[in-house]
């Protein structure tokens, strides 16, 4: 079974695309949801992150990714201090997920949404990377239309690498600057390549 990545800046299509994989039968994870599983209430992370950043833990003993993110996002040090606690049990937890998936089908690929990819050094864990693309002043456009500051998108935007050097390195680009449609055409021809 394949293993192929999937990244891209923020607010450049990513969970769009796995999406389509997921509807054309693909098993998906996503680094993302992984990580609030890795910041629940009562994990090790979860503890690390507290006894690192102080008051940060919502009612229910999880992390309130709100009140942490103005911290990091701040700081490249605490941003950097947050991702040695929670990226290598979002990668442990990708690793088991992926064996599950070899060990319970006959599947020729699966696909792994990892927003830090290239950031984290992971990209060789990888058969096969996708990157999704779109100009900087989309990306800003769909952050500022999901309700975020423009100071706090830059601020997300310039703790990522550029999409264009994510793509640079990609066995796969998905152009998301156009129609849905026009998404899931490239989705298709990647997923027939994939699929063999």
């Amino acid at each position: 079974m394949l293993k192929v990545a999937l990244t891209g800046g923020i607010a450049t299509g990513k969970s769009h695309v796995l999406g389509e994989f997921r509807k054309r039968g693909v098993p998906c994870l996503d680094a993302d949801e992984l990580a609030h599983g890795v910041e629940a209430a009562g994990t090790e992370a979860t503890r690390a992150i507290a006894a690192r950043f102080g008051d940060v833990l919502a009612a229910d003993g999880a992390v309130d990714r709100r009140k942490l993110a103005p911290i990091v996002f701040a700081d490249p040090a605490a941003r950097r201090d947050l991702e040695a606690i929670v990226h290598p049990a979002v990668y442990r937890a990708v690793a088991a997920g992926l064996r599950g998936f070899a060990l319970t089908g006959s599947y020729p690929f699966a696909v792994v949404d990892v927003p830090l990819l290239y950031e984290t050094g992971h990209a060789g864990d990888f058969d096969r990377v996708i990157v999704t693309t779109c100009p900087p002043e989309m990306q800003m456009a769909r952050l500022r239309g999901r309700g975020m500051e423009e100071s706090d998108a830059r601020q997300r935007l310039a703790a990522q690498w550029p999409t264009d050097e994510k793509a640079a390195r990609a066995d796969f680009i998905v152009r998301t600057d156009g129609s849905f449609e026009e998404t899931d055409k490239q989705v298709d021809r990647i997923y027939r390549a994939l699929r063999g």
